[in-house]
C-alpha cells in the first residue's frame, strides 16, 4: 500500500497560521489518532490535537477532510490548520512521523500524485510551479491561465483531431466497401492536417513572447568605461547595487537587478566598460559583457559627452553583438553637463538624455523601457508554450506534420504513421506518452508541502 505523506505548506515560520497537509491511504487514521472525531468532509471544524502516544494536548486546529478522489492530489487529504510557531509545528510533525504508514513528504510529491492520478497534466503541473515563482503580474496571469488548463486543452485538442484523421484513413482501409463510410479520404485528411499544421507553426510563432515572458526580457546596460553605466543602474534600481567611483574600470564582473516594470519582468545587467588595452581580470570582464550583450533583448549604450558610439569602430559594440541584430538605445548619462558632442548619424537608434544626478529623464525611459516590454510580450491572452520542451516537441509534431502533408507519393499507411508522430508528440506535453525521465526534473522545481 501506498505510504501517506505529510508536510508543513505554508511556508517559513513563525506564522499567524501553519497549514499540515495529509494525503494518502492512511490520512484519515492518522486524523482520528490526533482528535476525537472527525469533521464533516469539507467543513472546518475546531479540533484540540493530542500527542497519540501521551494524550498531551498540542495545539488546537482547524481541521478539514478531503476524501478522494474529489481532492487536490485524488487521494484522501487532510489539511490541519494550526498556530504557526516553531514548537508547535514540530511537535504535530513529530507526532504524525511517530504513526503507522507515515512519512514526510518529498518536494513536489503532492503535485506528483495529482498528476499521476490524473487531476493535472503536465502542462498544468508546470503551470502551477510558474504561479507560486511569478513575480509580476503579467507572469502571474500567464501562469494561472496555464495551471488552469488553456495550453493542456489546446495540445489535447489538437492530438484528438490527429487522431480523428487517423481513424479516418484506417476506415477507408479496413471499411472501403461499406457504404456508410465516406470514401476517399485522403482529399480530406491531408487537408486538414495542412491546417492543422499552420496552427501550430503560428503557435510556435507566437509563444517566443511566452517563454520570453517566464524568464524576464534581459536589458543589458553597455558602454565606455565610466560613462555612467553602474550609476544608471543604481537609480534605475532606486538604491544602491553597483559601487560608484571616479576610477574608470570599476565593473569587472556582472551585475544583475530584477524589475518589475508596469507588470512584466526585466533583468537589467551592468557589464564591464568596453576598452582596448585592458588587464587579464578586466579582459575578463569585456568577454563576459559581450556574452551577455549577445544574449540581450535590448542593449542600453550609456555615453558621457564626446564618448564613443555604438557604431565607432573599436570602441562601439563589438562585431559579436551586432550580427545577433540586438535593438541598441542609446543613454546620454551625463546631460546635465552638456549635450554629447556626437549622435547616431544613421538616425536609427532611440537617445534618452538623463541626469542621473538630477533625477531628469528617467520617467522617459522607463515609461520607454515599459512600452518596449509590453510590445514584446503582446496582449499575453492566448495560451502559449512557456518552455523549451513544449517547444521541443511541438518542432517534433510540426515536423511530422509536414512529412504527412509533402509525401503524398508515399502509401498512406506510411503518411499514417507521420501524423501518429505528431499526435505523441503533443502527448509527451501533457504527460500522456512516455514522460517518466521528465518527472523527478520537474517535480523538483516545487518546495516541500507542494
Amino acid at each position: 500500500m501506498q505510504d501517506t505523506i505529510f508536510a508543513l505548506s505554508s511556508g517559513a515560520l513563525p506564522s499567524g497560521v501553519a497549514v499540515i497537509r495529509l494525503s494518502g491511504p492512511a490520512a484519515f487514521d492518522a486524523l482520528g489518532s490526533l482528535c476525537s472525531s472527525m469533521p464533516q468532509p469539507r467543513q472546518a471544524a475546531l479540533r484540540v490535537l493530542r500527542d497519540p502516544q501521551t494524550q498531551e494536548p498540542l495545539d488546537q486546529a482547524l481541521v478539514l477532510t478531503f476524501p478522494g478522489p474529489a481532492s487536490f492530489t485524488g487521494e484522501d487529504v487532510v489539511e490541519l490548520q494550526c498556530h504557526g510557531g516553531r514548537a508547535v509545528v514540530a511537535a504535530v510533525l513529530k507526532a504524525l512521523a511517530d504513526l503507522p504508514r507515515m512519512r514526510p513528504a518529498e518536494p513536489g510529491e503532492f503535485t506528483r500524485r495529482a498528476f499521476e492520478k490524473g487531476r493535472l497534466d503536465l502542462t498544468e503541473v508546470e503551470g502551477l510551479a510558474d504561479l507560486i515563482a511569478a513575480e509580476t503580474e503579467a507572469q502571474r496571469r500567464q501562469a494561472f491561465r496555464q495551471m488552469d488548463g488553456a495550453l493542456g486543452r489546446l495540445y489535447e485538442g489538437w492530438r484528438k483531431r490527429l487522431v480523428h484523421m487517423r481513424a479516418m484513413i484506417e476506415a477507408d482501409f479496413d471499411f472501403a466497401d461499406e457504404e456508410d463510410v465516406p470514401g476517399s479520404v485522403a482529399e480530406t485528411v491531408w487537408g486538414e492536417a495542412a491546417v492543422l499544421k499552420s496552427e501550430v507553426a503560428d503557435h510556435l510563432n507566437r509563444s517566443r513572447s511566452g517563454e520570453r515572458l517566464r524568464d524576464g526580457l534581459l536589458v543589458v546596460l553597455m558602454g565606455a568605461p565610466n560613462a555612467g553605466k553602474s550609476s544608471l543602474l543604481n537609480a534605475i534600481a532606486g538604491r544602491d547595487v553597483a559601487i560608484v567611483t571616479e576610477e574608470a574600470g570599476t565593473t569587472r564582473d556582472i551585475i544583475e537587478v530584477h524589475l518589475d516594470l508596469g507588470g512584466y519582468p526585466v533583468t537589467l545587467a551592468d557589464t564591464a566598460g568596453l576598452r582596448s588595452g585592458a588587464g587579464r581580470v578586466e579582459q575578463e570582464g569585456i568577454r563576459r559583457a559581450t556574452e551577455k550583450g549577445r544574449a540581450a533583448d535590448l542593449i542600453l549604450w550609456a555615453v558621457e559627452p564626446g564618448g564613443p558610439l555604438p557604431e565607432d569602430e573599436g570602441h562601439g559594440l563589438p562585431e559579436a553583438i551586432r550580427t545577433e541584430s540586438v535593438p541598441v538605445w542609446i543613454v546620454s548619462t551625463k546631460a546635465d553637463l552638456e549635450t554629447p558632442a556626437k549622435r547616431d548619424s544613421s538616425g536609427t537608434m532611440q537617445e534618452f538624455p538623463v541626469s542621473v544626478t538630477h533625477g531628469t529623464g528617467l520617467d522617459d525611459l522607463f515609461r520607454a523601457l515599459g512600452r518596449f516590454a509590453s510590445d514584446t510580450f503582446g496582449s499575453g491572452e492566448a495560451a502559449l508554450a512557456t518552455r523549451e520542451r513544449h517547444r521541443h516537441y511541438l518542432t517534433d509534431c510540426l515536423d511530422a506534420l509536414q512529412d504527412a502533408v509533402s509525401r503524398d507519393h508515399l502509401p498512406a499507411e506510411l503518411r499514417a504513421e507521420d501524423l501518429r508522430r505528431a499526435a505523441d508528440a503533443l502527448g509527451r506535453i501533457t504527460g500522456r506518452i512516455d514522460v517518466e525521465d521528465l518527472l523527478d526534473v520537474i517535480f523538483r522545481e516545487f518546495c516541500i508541502g507542494k
